[in-house]
């Protein structure tokens, strides 16, 4: 038996209760999930000081202030993943739904029907929170889930798991292998062979991992190698709006990858003081700036390092453009094409920004920070993709859905296409 086989077995497992679970009824399937929040409110205790070990054990190896923003749970981050759990359970039935029908010939109607992915792996550093997140999605959409969260959230991971295992082992057709946790980092290598196995890989962490993962591995890959989000400040903006949109945008949760980290000013700016009121807001807040050839050179910035760099902290890059169209050339050049967002008046230049910024989220008038499985309403996100096959932008329960052909006759034969006259009628779904 070669070195990968337990982990092989572990993921043919996750495939075994997955087909279980999709076996069950909606009802048995949203009671998991019900389940699944009671247990994260009862075990708060137990999962909070885990969590307080790993954190103590961040701040002596000197783990940077980012990471240990991500890794802190509190009672309230954990009443939050409750509710969102309860959010995916309140969401629309996903399995079997039909989302096309279609006439073949007399007789012989063809739908296409949402069905489960497969077995994921998922792989994150520093944030236990995703851990329930995504556990929670893939119970509704009955997917299986290998997780491996980053040694420094270990005793985090484990008290997290124990509480979804708890849950699906509650339907004993499932059992607790639907979501399986492993540890240690030669594990990823074993995993990343396994491309018979698991379906897709989505890696949830820094640059590196991404790139490592992308690199190791015949398995899709899924999700973003970082967050260079920017926020450009149209002369027509209404100036108050536009102050409480760029801090929120920076300072809301500054680790998090929809936080802004380059702010593009109208050159227009500058002679209307606002470019200068937007600086000190900033500096007030705490934030450190650095700025792009144009803005060291107006705005007396010490120079950035790169301008393409996820600060992922109280800091950001500030650059001047002269329009709209430098603007978007900027986020091309230097953006990552997580989210990119504009402040200024409707009209031309801000619809010329909507449809021409290539991301995965483009925003008028609105904080960066909406970028978000929950807030756009899909329950919970397993990650946010800035690829272009599959599924772009936060990832949610539609992400996580393939499809399916249900073909259903009357004994009809092709017989080299004489055996049938083809309609192709598109008919209305039910």
């Amino acid at each position: 038996m070669d070195a990968s086989a337990p982990l092989r077995e572990v993921a043919l497992e996750c495939r075994r209760a997955s087909r279980a679970l999709q076996a069950l009824p909606s009802a048995a399937r949203v009671a998991l999930l019900h389940r699944l929040a009671d247990g994260l409110l009862a075990s708060s205790d137990t999962v909070l000081a885990a969590n307080a070990r790993d954190v103590a054990a961040a701040e002596a190896a000197g783990l940077a202030a980012p990471l240990i923003a991500r890794l802190r749970l509190t009672p309230a981050k954990l009443a939050a993943l409750a509710a969102g759990a309860r959010a995916v359970a309140a969401l629309p039935e996903p399995l079997g739904r039909a989302q096309a029908r279609t006439e073949l010939a007399s007789g012989l109607e063809l739908t296409r029907v949402a069905a489960p992915l497969g077995v994921l792996l998922v792989i994150f550093e520093s944030r236990p929170d995703a851990l329930p997140q995504i556990a929670s999605l893939v119970l509704r959409a009955a997917d299986g889930l290998l997780l491996k969260g980053g040694k420094e959230a270990a005793e985090s991971c484990a008290a997290l798991h124990a509480v979804v295992a708890a849950a699906t082992a509650s339907e004993p057709t499932v059992g607790p292998g639907l979501v399986a946790l492993v540890t240690g980092r030669a594990a990823v290598d074993d995993l990343l062979r396994l491309e018979d196995c698991i379906d897709l890989v989505i890696p949830r962490g820094s640059n590196a991992l991404v790139q490592h993962i992308q690199r190791s591995t015949r398995i899709p890959v899924l999700g973003h190698a970082d967050g260079v989000c920017h926020v450009f400040v149209h002369a027509s903006c209404e100036p108050e709006m536009a102050l409480h949109c760029v801090l929120d945008s920076k300072c809301d949760y500054p680790a998090a990858c929809n936080a802004m980290e380059t702010l593009l000013l109208h050159a227009p700016l500058i002679a209307s003081g606002l470019a200068a009121r937007l600086l000190d807001a900033l500096r007030a807040a705490g934030v450190t700036l650095y700025g792009g050839p144009a803005a060291c050179a107006l705005l007396a910035l010490p120079p950035a390092a790169s301008l393409h760099e996820e600060y992922s902290a109280l800091a950001c890059c500030v650059e001047v453009v002269e329009n709209t169209q430098a603007a978007i050339a900027h986020i091309h050049a230097h953006g990552s094409g997580h989210t990119e967002c504009i402040l200024a008046a409707p009209g031309a230049d801000a619809e010329e920004f909507l449809a021409a910024v290539d991301a995965a989220c483009v925003f008028h008038n609105a904080s960066t920070r909406f970028a978000d499985g929950a807030r756009f309403g899909l329950g919970a996100e397993v990650g946010i993709a800035t690829g272009r096959l599959h599924a772009r932008g936060p990832v949610g329960i539609e992400g996580l859905m393939t499809t399916r052909w249900l073909l259903r006759g009357e004994g009809q034969v092709v017989a080299k296409d004489a055996g049938v006259t083809y309609t192709h009628v598109r008919l209305p779904l039910e």
